[in-house]
């Protein structure tokens, strides 16, 4: 958001907006998790229907192995950081380049792959043991980083004076795409959280934990990364919004290009795994229960990862908004009628043996609740139609919103509507009878 041209304080009053609503909404989402000790790919049966659910589920899962190959090019950068301090020949392999991507990058990238592999690799024991030291690896390198901004700008004054470059309607069309293209980011989360949720030992303990860990450090976060960003400006005169670039900017100091390329290093493939390959695996492990385990699933979807090649689109600022508010617009209106579905038309209590057989209340017809479906398509609609159509640009600004709204009273108006229609037919049979 500096980079396209915001203040410190706008872009700051961004996350924390955008904060928010994504703790709003995961607290919404996370309950039935917590209450039934059941991960996301059964839950949206409730509202899908037994076989009706796969297609939100490949459809999230898809998104998060997206973002997981983002993050794991963002990560393989450190990976080369690291080695061009100790080999100064390396940059010379991006010579060779092929597929859009030099030699060097290549194998920083296949390096950081197998890193994802091996933590994989032994289930999620092995991802929650790695998380207990790996995350708050991040807030040292960011400290770090920090610190150095204000060294660069002569204080911390200077750094919260950078003034903004765009007004008016440009600002706010640019501030709200940026409020949905963060709450996209994290659409993902918002629609798996119950994969995460469900290991609670109570519903206190997952909402303080998430209290902690998304309006407060994430704003923490985004503080420090609009200080460094303000310390790129006033050290570089350019922003520089990828941490490893800014890393490489000390390769005069091998130590610090060393210990923050760890730093960054670990923290990535933590955040990763969790995000983008936990979501995936549970997603393809109820496609084929009888051949998948989380092991197995996992490593398939760090693969096809690798196909989104993001090493040909990430430097374009814009673009990636524009990626994350089409994601947030496509993932809000399920996130809405799972919503919708647990708080206004189950009333909190769901029936856990229909989860899990086929005459149950989730059956609908032959396992798919059309309804659902009408309500997905007519909330992603409304909130992509603005990407396409110049005329309604200005809708897309709020997509995620529009998404979850629509799609979630769209599915709640066609629920009561089917509701009523049993009861009249219910009472309509019982006078007959009489």
């Amino acid at each position: 958001m500096i980079a396209i041209g915001m203040s410190t304080w706008q872009a700051l009053a961004a996350v924390i907006i955008s904060n928010v609503f994504l703790i709003v909404a995961l607290w919404f989402n996370s309950a039935a998790g917590a209450k039934y000790g059941l991960p996301f790919p059964v839950l949206i049966r409730a509202s899908f229907g037994y076989k009706g659910a796969h297609f939100p589920v490949m459809i999230r899962a898809v998104i998060a192995i997206f973002w997981f190959s983002v993050q794991t090019y963002l990560g393989s950068k450190a990976v080369g950081a690291i080695i061009s301090v100790v080999y100064p020949v390396w940059d010379s392999l991006g010579a060779y380049s092929f597929l859009g991507m030099g030699l060097n990058d290549w194998i920083g990238f296949a390096a950081f792959w197998l890193m994802h592999a091996w933590v994989v690799s032994h289930g999620m024991e092995r991802v929650r043991n790695f998380e207990l030291w790996a995350g708050p690896l991040v807030i040292v390198l960011a400290l770090g980083l920090v610190f150095w901004s204000i060294k660069v700008a002569n204080g911390i004054g200077p750094i919260f004076s950078v003034e903004a470059k765009i007004s008016g309607g440009a600002f706010w069309n640019s501030f709200l795409i940026g409020v949905t293209g963060m709450i996209g980011g994290f659409a993902t989360l918002v629609l798996n959280i119950p994969d995460l949720t469900r290991f609670a030992k109570s519903q206190k303990d997952q909402a303080i934990g998430q209290a902690v860990g998304l309006p407060i450090m994430m704003t923490f976060f985004g503080l420090m990364s609009i200080m460094i960003t303000v310390g790129t400006i006033r050290a570089f005169g350019k922003p520089i919004t990828n941490p490893v670039e800014v890393l490489l900017q000390f390769k005069d100091q091998p130590v610090v290009v060393l210990l923050g390329a760890f730093a960054l290093l670990v923290a990535t493939l933590s955040v990763n795994v969790v995000a983008n390959v936990v979501s995936p695996a549970y997603d393809l492990i109820n496609l084929v229960p009888s051949k998948l385990n989380f092991v197995k699933a996992g490593i398939i979807s760090i693969i096809v990862g690798v196909f989104f090649a993001p090493w040909l689109w990430i430097n374009n600022a814009n673009l990636i908004f524009t990626i994350a508010g089409a994601i947030g617009g496509t993932l809000g209106p399920v996130a809405g009628i799972m919503i919708v579905d647990y708080y206004l038309i189950q009333n909190r209590r769901y029936d856990l043996n229909s989860f899990f057989v086929k005459d149950g209340d989730y059956t609908y017809r032959n396992g798919w609740n059309p309804r659902a479906f009408v309500a997905m398509i007519l909330g992603a609609i409304v909130a992509l139609i603005g990407l396409v159509v110049p005329a309604l640009q200005s809708l897309y600004t709020y997509n995620w919103f529009l998404g979850i709204i629509v799609g979630g009273l769209t599915y709640y108006f066609l629920m009561r509507s089917k509701q009523n229609q049993a009861v009249s037919t219910s009472v309509g049979k019982k006078v007959s009878n009489e």
